[in-house]
């Protein structure tokens, strides 16, 4: 059994308040609910943190890092939220990580919204993509991510 680590950035706290006709009814701690039940119906645990402050995100990640060199982490399923837009110390960290894999995901499409949502930092250095899906995309992203991992072992 290997860990996923679950990242959720800015506002994802506020997930069934904020915005509900755009991200949806359900909580965070609906997500991470679901998100522990499918990486346990793969085979592996799972880890989640949320936080608002971009440091915070960035200690995840660098820990994610030591770990998956470690071979106690398989990867990261990763929605940085506004972060996403403006954090070019995201991508440094994420590509300081490599070949650590990391999934990025958003609730929403982030291409049918406003104009500076379309550039997403995080995408370059990602090592896949799950957009529009509601947080169904969440699952998408940790079957993804366990593709992907078994693909590198192989």
């Amino acid at each position: 059994m290997s860990h996923i680590l679950l990242l959720n950035g800015p506002n994802l706290n506020l997930l069934g308040t904020r915005e509900p006709a755009v991200y949806g009814a359900t909580t965070l701690d609906d997500v991470e609910a679901m998100c522990s039940e499918v990486a346990k119906g793969l085979g592996h645990s799972l880890e989640a943190f949320q936080s608002n402050h971009e440091g915070a995100l960035l200690d995840q990640i660098h820990a994610a890092g030591r770990r998956f060199k470690a071979g106690e982490l398989m990867g990261v399923v990763f929605n940085p939220g506004a972060f996403t837009h403006t954090s070019v110390a995201l991508f440094d960290a994420i590509n300081g990580v490599k070949p650590m894999p990391l999934i990025e995901v958003h609730i929403s499409n982030v291409h049918a919204r406003e104009a500076f949502r379309h550039h997403s930092y995080v995408s370059p250095a990602a090592a896949g993509i799950v957009i529009g899906f509601g947080t169904d995309g969440y699952r998408l992203a940790i079957e993804a991510l366990v593709r992907k991992a078994r693909t590198h072992a192989a």
